[in-house]
């Protein structure tokens, strides 16, 4: 991965939008800023915040007043709760970028993670692009990373998303450890896509409530 060069000046530019619930103030703003940190100025347009009506004290004035000193941040609110679907089309409607990134609010970002999901939809813009998911201690928080080859998704008779190794045929279609793989399904919480093929997919179904499902809907669509 550190081999591969991008003409930065081709690719496009996203908005990345982090929807939230009385979320931590610590991984929260980990999340934040290492979108910050790790995104070449000129291919991120902005992070949206989206607070899905969060009643935590520390997420109210105190966030507000962080947000504002922070460059290319905008925190919007929901006048009720919406769910994970409705929050995160708040998010869509107001992005300024050609691409929507969407991630969970507590996750980290590494140094060169946009610029390959921003190079495939600039190949190819029905493209719907996920990242490897590395894995960080829930009770640590120490960075454990991803040992194994990656995998892709898939789910069950229940429609539960399940993990899987990679079928051989899939392998045989690559050329080298940082080409695409093809995956049915995706995991949900964090991928980017063309703000044109969302709209064109129809987005979200609106009518989803709670968080989680919406990863196979939108798979399906694709």
């Amino acid at each position: 991965c550190r081999e591969k060069k991008y003409d930065y000046y081709s690719l496009p530019k996203t908005s990345v939008v982090i929807a939230f619930y009385n979320e931590a103030w610590s991984t929260l703003l980990r999340t934040v800023h290492s979108v910050l940190e790790t995104s070449p100025d000129i291919l991120l347009e902005e992070v949206i915040l989206v607070d899905d009506y969060s009643d935590q004290e520390h997420l109210k004035e105190r966030l507000e007043n962080y947000v504002a000193g922070l460059r290319k941040v905008r925190l919007i609110r929901a006048n009720k709760r919406e769910g994970l679907v409705r929050a995160r089309l708040l998010g869509a409607s107001v992005a300024k970028g050609a691409i929507l990134t969407f991630l969970d609010c507590h996750c980290e970002c590494h140094e060169g993670w946009l610029e390959p999901l921003l190079a495939r939809i600039a190949e190819e813009e029905s493209a719907v692009v996920c990242p490897v998911i590395d894995v960080i201690d829930w009770n640590t928080f120490e960075y454990l990373g991803n040992a194994g080859e990656p995998q892709i998704g898939g789910f069950d008779w229940r429609l539960v998303f399940t993990w899987h190794t990679i079928p051989e045929r899939e392998q045989k279609m690559r050329k080298s450890k940082t080409d695409v793989i093809r995956s049915p399904t995706m995991a949900g919480g964090l991928f980017s896509v063309s703000k044109k093929y969302f709209d064109y997919l129809g987005s979200y179904d609106t009518g989803m409530e709670v968080w989680g499902g919406e990863n196979l809907e939108f798979s399906f669509r694709v």
